[in-house]
């Protein structure tokens, strides 16, 4: 399967640090919704980049094509609102990922 980078992008310069009690639920259903997809095996790593030119979120993942992991980012809570926020979607043709002693390195 091919995997994925996605960059959300926010609705201006100053999110999260301007941000309305509405978009801060709204980054609640987005975290929720990506923990879902990680439980599922499509979300390898998703979270907040604290870039100094503006904040903006990273996301990996694996899906059949482009066609589903567009289906995947147009249903995040954050997409579905309508506020500005969208993703750049470009893929990977390959991905190194740790294993599974690497990972235990790190819960010692």
């Amino acid at each position: 399967m091919p995997y994925f980078f996605c960059r959300l992008l926010p609705p201006r310069p100053g999110f999260p640090g301007d941000a309305s009690a509405e978009e801060l639920r709204l980054m609640q259903e987005h975290g929720t919704y990506w923990r879902e997809q990680a439980a599922r095996g499509i979300a390898i790593a998703f979270g907040p980049v604290l870039d100094p030119a503006g904040a903006w979120g990273l996301g990996v993942a694996e899906a059949s094509g482009e066609d589903e992991i567009r289906m995947l980012t147009e249903g995040d809570p954050v997409i579905r609102a309508g506020l500005g926020f969208r993703f750049e979607i470009h893929p990977m043709p390959s991905l190194i990922l740790r294993d599974a002693q690497s990972s235990a390195r790190n819960s010692a």
